[in-house]
Formats: C-alpha cells, sequence, structure tokens
C-alpha cells in the first residue's frame, strides 16, 4: 500500500472514530442543541480535498484540518480553526438549493446588503423602503442568528438564501448592535433590486449629472449605461459616481462597468495559489464617457465597487472621494458537492488595475470626508441636511470644467 494511501485512510479512520465516539456521546446528552455535528465523512474528505488543491492560502496543513474537525465536530468549525480565511465555508443543501433557485433581481426578502466583518454576518446597509428598513435595521448590526440558526461560520450566501423566501412569510432575526442583543421579527416582502435606483442632473450650471449604483449584478451595465447616455442627452459634462454603501456583487459586472471608463489597461489582475496574475484587459479602445469624474467611496464600498474604484484612480479616471472602502480583494468559487450540499473556497486573489493588493487594506480615497456613522446613515436614508462628501465633490468637478 503507498504511502498517499495510508495516509487517506489513516484520516478517514481517525475522523470515523471521533464521530462514532462523539455522535453518540452527542444524540445522549446534547439533543437538539448539537444537532448538525459530525456530518457525512464523505462530504469532510470531499471538502478536505478541494481545500487543499484549490484553496489560495498554500499550503494548507491536512493535519489542522482533521484537528479543527475533531475539536468542533462541524465542517465550517474545521475551516474556520484551521483556515485564516472567513469565506472559505461549507453550505447545506437546503440553502444551497435555495441560493440556486435565486437567479433574478426580484425575490422575497427582507432587503438588506450584508458581508461578512469580523467573522460574523453583518448589516452594511437596508435597501430604502423595504422591511429591513422599517424594522430600523442599521449599519454594523451583526445578525447572530436567522429563525434561531446560529450564524457562526455560515456563509454569506447561506446567511442570505436563509433570509430570502416566499412573499408574505415570516422571518425572525436575532440582532446584536454593540453591547445589546434583540429579536426583530420581519415580514417578507417582494423585492426588486434596482442596481441604478437614482440619475440626474444635479447641477445645471456646471452639467454635472450623479448616478449611484447600489450593488453589482446582471442588470447593472445596461442600467448604468441607459444612465449615463440619457444624462450626457441632458448636457453631462461632469460625473459623480457613487459607490458608497455598495457591498458588491458579481465580478462579471464589475469588469463591465470599469470597461465602459477604462481604455487600453487591464481592468484587474487575478492572482492564484502560485502566484502567476492573469490580467483583464479592457476591451473597448474609445472611452466615451471622457469627462471629469468624482467617485464616492466609504467602508461599505466592496469588491466589485473596489474593483471599478481602483481601475478609475489607477488610471487617473476620477478623483476618489469619502473614506476608506472595505478592503476584500479574494475572489470565491462554488463547489456542488455529493450530499447535494456545496463548497465556497477562495481560490484568486485579485489585484486593481494598478497591481495594488487591497486585501484588508481598502482603497484610499485621494480626498477623505470623514462622517460619523449616524451621518452616513442619514444620508444613505435621504435624511441627511447635508452630504460632506457629495458636496466635496461638486466642489472637485466645478474647479476641473
Amino acid at each position: 500500500m503507498n504511502r498517499k494511501r495510508t495516509i487517506v485512510l489513516l484520516i478517514v479512520v481517525a475522523i470515523l472514530g471521533v464521530s462514532l465516539l462523539y455522535g453518540s456521546y452527542t444524540v445522549s446528552s446534547k439533543g437538539e442543541r448539537e444537532e448538525g455535528r459530525y456530518e457525512n465523512i464523505g462530504t469532510v474528505l470531499e471538502v478536505i480535498a478541494l481545500v487543499k488543491t484549490r484553496h489560495y492560502f498554500q499550503p494548507v496543513n491536512t493535519l489542522d484540518l482533521i484537528k479543527g474537525y475533531v475539536k468542533t465536530g462541524t465542517i465550517n468549525g474545521m475551516l474556520k480553526t484551521a483556515l485564516d480565511d472567513q469565506y472559505t465555508r461549507h453550505m447545506d443543501a437546503a440553502a444551497f438549493e435555495n441560493m440556486m433557485n435565486q437567479t433574478t433581481g426580484i425575490y422575497g426578502g427582507v432587503g438588506l446588503s450584508v458581508a461578512l466583518m469580523d467573522e460574523r454576518v453583518t448589516v452594511i446597509s437596508p435597501i430604502k423602503g423595504t422591511p429591513g428598513e422599517r424594522a430600523g435595521l442599521r449599519l454594523g448590526d451583526k445578525i447572530i442568528a436567522i429563525d434561531n440558526k446560529d450564524t457562526t461560520y455560515m456563509t454569506l450566501d447561506e446567511a442570505v438564501s436563509l433570509m430570502r423566501g416566499e412573499e408574505n412569510t415570516e422571518l425572525d432575526l436575532t440582532i446584536q448592535r454593540d453591547e445589546e442583543v434583540f429579536r426583530v421579527h420581519i415580514i417578507r416582502e417582494l423585492i426588486n433590486v434596482e442596481s441604478v435606483p437614482e440619475f440626474s442632473i444635479i447641477e445645471e450650471d456646471y452639467g454635472i449629472g450623479y448616478v449611484e449604483i447600489t450593488n453589482f449584478s446582471e442588470r447593472t451595465h445596461e442600467e448604468l449605461v441607459a444612465a449615463l447616455d440619457g444624462l450626457i442627452d441632458k448636457g453631462m459634462r461632469g460625473l459623480i459616481l457613487d459607490l458608497r454603501n455598495n457591498p458588491g456583487g458579481t465580478l462579471n459586472a464589475a469588469l463591465q462597468v470599469a470597461n465602459e471608463f477604462v481604455t487600453d489597461a487591464p481592468l484587474l489582475y487575478l492572482e492564484d495559489k502560485e502566484g502567476v496574475r492573469t490580467p483583464f484587459d479592457s476591451m473597448d479602445m474609445i472611452n466615451k464617457y471622457n469627462m471629469p469624474i468624482v467617485v464616492l467611496i466609504n467602508g461599505g464600498s466592496a469588491s466589485a465597487s473596489e474593483i471599478v474604484s481602483g481601475a478609475l484612480q489607477d488610471n487617473g479616471l476620477a478623483t476618489l472621494v469619502g473614506t476608506t472602502t472595505f478592503g476584500k480583494g479574494l475572489v470565491q468559487s462554488l463547489y456542488p458537492l455529493r450530499d447535494g450540499s456545496a463548497l465556497t473556497v477562495t481560490e484568486q486573489g485579485y489585484l486593481t488595475s494598478g497591481g495594488k493588493d487591497i486585501n484588508e487594506v481598502g482603497i484610499e480615497p485621494d480626498v477623505v470626508v470623514e462622517v460619523s456613522l449616524e451621518e452616513e446613515e442619514a444620508i444613505y436614508l435621504g435624511d441627511a441636511d447635508s452630504d460632506p462628501q457629495l458636496e466635496k465633490g461638486l466642489e472637485i468637478l466645478r474647479n476641473q470644467l
């Protein structure tokens, strides 16, 4: 028997032994509180194999993975213990099926933009006019349970899929806000998420247009182009692109948007686990939106928002105003597993158009304009008396036009 096969058999025996020993104890003494511990051994081995071969952070120690599984009794506990990566997570079959059935921008849900922060599902912003906003949820709220299901080790995709559901169905969220923990009861509604909900000429004398992008989906590029072309027809000569509190979305949507502005340069680089960098070059040779641009950013601007803002900044096409972005420079792939569940694995990192690694660092604005958390929330909800970041953007464009 060769060495590799021997190691695999030892791993199986070790995990089986732990499962038998702890599994019987779990059932007899801890009951429902420990439901879901010591999952299907085949799935555990499948996850270990994928993480070992595909994970961006190399090398991954198999023994650390096994120890993590022994210690926690769950796949996500294993991944949390062995990897310094909050984005590589296991998703159960029900959550995976629910996520795959949600392919459009129209769904039943609560209307929250969320991200993983400090390894917790965290509200980035409630979508205006939705149950999440009316329930009083705000930036920074930690969602610690969804219908009594603990979100510890939960993937973002799984959390989102659990919050979505049929229109008019009920949902309970357990929220931690600073030291306070409370429950919120919500009735799901039909959510129609527009990527570009607001665009207008906000300063007629200078022809300054304003476009807000709230997320990056399959609808974003078409909506953005329609908005920009409409504003050009109205005499737009300068643009404010608002990416504040935009948690991101699909990589393809980000590339499509960046491609509208960047010519003859990479839009970003993807880096694999071997350190090999692959550029994604712009496709267009002519920038039809060649005008002074200001991009508004803040700590809620993540992922796809950072790809776009980074590409514009690195190529000298825009002035970034606001505060440092979230700092997510990793790309995940989704792998369906044999038991119907799935694994999201961080397979690549990305660098901005200029080759900057922004992961856990973020993008620094060219002009810093700080606002308080309360001001930021009021600006997002349209309740603020003033918007210092927008005002600074207008000032910059006036001086350039």
